[in-house]
């Protein structure tokens, strides 16, 4: 079942694991990284209409000058066949300026996207459970998407005592470093592609929760294919090969904005059961459908508020009779 959560009444900062505080990247030299992260000081001081304006006026401008317009625009088409034109442009350049509103609200460590809530906090409900959990000391995989903030989704996460270690690539230049640090003193421990899945074994085990990320492209050879508005999308077993190795519970967590886009609330869904009946790679994939499954209902019903601009599609299933993953 889905429930919003309530806001925490003094936010408090974790300490990640010190297992998992490694930055991988690549930095930029010391005078350039010095002036940009100057620049990024400055943008964090502006009042919040001010901020507003700025990624709402961003967001416009890369829409408007064709900055992977074609490419939103494409998945729209095929997610939304009988949508018109005019409304598939007013979703993608929502997107747009949201992608703009998570830059500028990640590189600062205050929180400037305002936290509104639906209602107070309820006993029971995903939240309840992911609650209870973590009391007994049991670790669980929290999913999202690029949907809302998932930056501060994360942050407010641990701000409410769940234990977060994220898996996450590594990154390069001032700027994306600069969200990777705001990461750690959020409280979220790294966890990186190489030799993730016995990491996170190790964080769930150690009753820590994985928030993954279940909405991008992999290459064949390292996906499942899961439907995905109607087309077949590779996607990373690793949730649901840690699920059935760990019997760790899986829930979905959405930071969603209002219609204004400065305030956000966040709604947990789950646990979500691998479907029975089915075993082996069989059941990661069932496992896998079922999770972008409720992915794909929060996108459809705030579809200005997901990544278009990413190629999900790019990659294609594997011809019949070819090698496929086994789990």
């Amino acid at each position: 079942m889905s429930a919003p959560v309530s806001a925490p009444e003094s936010p408090r900062l974790p300490v990640p694991s010190a297992r998992l505080t490694q930055v991988l990247g690549e930095r930029p030299g010391p005078v350039v990284g010095w002036v940009v992260n100057r620049l990024l000081d400055v943008v964090c001081a502006l009042p919040a209409s001010t901020r507003d304006a700025l990624a709402r006026f961003v967001g416009w401008l890369a829409f408007s000058l064709g900055i992977r317009r074609r490419v939103a625009l494409e998945n729209l088409r095929h997610a939304y066949p009988d949508m018109g034109e005019a409304e598939r442009r007013r979703i993608a350049l929502g997107a747009y300026i949201t992608m703009t509103r998570v830059v500028l609200e990640s590189i600062d460590e205050k929180d400037h996207v305002e936290l509104g809530w639906a209602e107070p906090e309820e006993a029971g409900g995903a939240w309840g459970a992911l609650k209870e959990m973590v009391a007994k000391g049991q670790g669980a995989i929290i999913v999202t998407a690029h949907f809302g903030n998932w930056e501060r989704a994360g942050k407010l996460v641990c701000q409410r005592g769940i234990p977060l270690n994220a898996l996450v690539r590594p990154l390069k230049g001032a700027l994306n470093m600069r969200i990777v640090d705001n990461r750690l003193k959020a409280g979220v421990g790294l966890i990186y592609p190489k030799g993730a899945i016995a990491q996170v074994n190790e964080a769930v085990k150690l009753g820590e929760s994985v928030l993954m990320l279940l909405d991008q492209a992999l290459p064949a050879k390292a996906a499942v294919f899961v439907p995905f508005f109607g087309r077949p999308a590779s996607t990373t077993p690793a949730m649901a090969v840690v699920a059935q190795r760990t019997g760790a519970p899986v829930f979905v967590m959405m930071g969603v904005r209002d219609a204004s886009g400065r305030r956000m609330r966040l709604e947990f869904e789950g646990p979500i059961p691998p479907p029975e009946g089915v075993s082996g790679q069989e059941a990661i994939t069932a496992h896998t459908a079922a999770v972008t499954a409720v992915l794909e209902k929060y996108i459809r019903r705030y579809p200005d508020q997901w990544l278009w601009l990413h190629r999900r599609w790019k990659v294609q299933p594997p011809p019949e009779g070819a090698p496929t993953l086994q789990g």
